[in-house]
């Protein structure tokens, strides 16, 4: 108890010098140190001692995956096996103590048969609460689970299904198809607003609020390690209120709309790390719950790290927001590289009035950017200026700091936009950095104790 008493102290005094510079990264060390990691039993079973068959499309392996998944988990946990082959599925359901492992060689692939997906489950879509459509892959309120192995996650999402319930054409939406399909998310947004019971917010394929590839509610010791995870319907990997969450060496390629690669949610001690990220969307997208919702759990997110990742096309390589009512603190990016026309920003921060909270002590460092088509840092409190929603919560950014970030091309180095009052986002660092290729340099409106130390753009130093 002594040790434990003295490990939180020092993590508090951290935290109160970090707003000087001073120690931030050590503090990144004992977060790390913290993280509680998976263990399992040596006992493996194979989803084929359950009757799942292989190389066959006709075939739904969902009850003997589930099976296997049951009976590791009520024996005392260890390792479901998906063995080298191709295997068809509806919605897997993680249980606790049970890693489950697809061999190299082995493929899972979910059909698009969306009713197979029902009945909906509790979950949160875009930081609202609510009953959706069953994700591929769930697990509510376990602890100590995993995905494992190097083979492949496939949603088999496409514009023929999935993606086209967007409403968007460029995914395959086509004028005459049924609207109920689209429109679930305002109906949700509406509900979110008048804070309508969660138990009332149910929506069915009708609704077309679509299921995230992996979804962890309310669960704790996890890890995703090695796969390959392919077209999700939305985004990618979902932890929502999971604490002590590892994603390690997983490459993430889903090019469809929302398809977020990684986005912890009100989530505690995060670490990813040897990640590669190809999408549609934001690679990594830090969140809080959104408005009145966040507000009223009130969980930030806190301790991520985030190292050795490659980010390829995306919204954001690393952002925070935009459903961020719940605040954040404490986010250590080092030794990223990213590169790519389809990558619009390297560091993010997007959130508004709407959402409120506070977002500090952001730390980013040796990060190689090729190219990004608008900026290196975008800080915007105003986001989704048109979002109907009571515009009484100021939100706070405050503490980033940029070190050895170097860029080749990009619109802006920084682009900063804040409220009238510009004490909403301060304390704004970047130094040792170097952004060539830069067409309009640095904007910067709103904000206060913006401070550039030998800061380099286009080869002049910015004084």
């Amino acid at each position: 108890m002594r040790a434990h008493f003295s490990t939180v102290i020092t993590l508090s005094s951290l935290l109160l010098v970090s707003c000087s510079g001073t120690n931030k990264w050590e503090l990144a060390t004992i977060i790390e140190s913290e993280i509680k990691t998976t263990s399992f039993p040596a006992d493996t079973i194979s989803i084929v001692d359950f009757g799942a068959r292989e190389n066959d499309p006709s075939f739904m392996n969902t009850n003997a995956i589930s099976a296997a998944i049951i009976n590791c988990s009520s024996a005392g946990g260890g390792v479901v096996l998906i063995p080298t082959g191709s295997w068809y599925t509806g919605p897997v359901t993680l249980l606790s103590n049970v890693n489950l492992h697809i061999a190299e060689g082995a493929e899972l692939l979910f059909t698009t048969d969306y009713v197979q997906y029902l009945p909906p489950v509790l979950t949160r879509w875009e930081g609202m609460d609510c009953y959706n459509i069953h994700p591929l892959i769930y697990a509510n309120g376990e602890t100590n689970i995993a995905l494992t192995g190097k083979g492949i996650i496939d949603g088999q999402a496409s514009n023929e299904s999935w993606w086209w319930m967007n409403g968007n054409p460029r995914y395959g939406w086509k004028e005459g198809m049924n609207s109920q399909l689209i429109s679930g998310r305002p109906a949700l947004l509406s509900y979110e607003q008048t804070q309508k019971p969660v138990e009332e917010r149910v929506f069915g394929i009708e609704g077309a609020l679509r299921p995230q590839l992996i979804n962890l509610y309310k669960c704790n010791t996890v890890l995703i390690e090695d796969l390959t995870l392919k077209n999700s319907p939305f985004w990618v990997i979902h932890p929502v209120m999971t604490d002590n969450f590892i994603l390690r060496r997983v490459t993430i390629d889903s090019k469809g709309p929302n398809s977020d690669g990684c986005d912890p949610e009100s989530c505690n001690h995060v670490l990813i790390e040897n990640c590669s990220f190809n999408t549609g969307d934001d690679c990594i997208a830090i969140k809080s719950g959104r408005n009145n919702d966040g507000r009223r759990w009130a969980i930030p997110s806190r301790n991520i790290i985030v190292r050795n990742c490659r980010m390829a096309a995306g919204h954001g390589g690393v952002v925070i927001g935009s459903e961020i009512s719940g605040g954040f603190s404490n986010l250590f990016v080092d030794s990223c590289e990213m590169d790519s026309p389809e990558l619009l920003r390297v560091i993010r921060i997007k959130t508004s009035e709407c959402r409120g909270g506070v977002i500090e002590n952001i730390n980013v460092r040796n990060v190689k950017v090729g190219r990004c088509s608008e900026a290196v840092l975008k800080i915007n409190l105003k986001y989704e200026p048109d979002e109907p929603c009571a515009r009484d919560f100021p939100p706070f950014v405050r503490n980033v700091t940029l070190d050895n970030v170097t860029s080749n091309e990009s619109k802006y180095g920084i682009y900063i936009v804040g409220l009238d009052a510009s004490e909403n986002v301060s304390d704004i660092t970047v130094k040792n950095c170097v952004f060539n290729g830069v067409e309009q340099g640095i904007s910067v409106t709103g904000a206060r104790k913006v401070k550039f130390k030998n800061l380099f753009i286009n080869g002049k130093k910015v004084k």
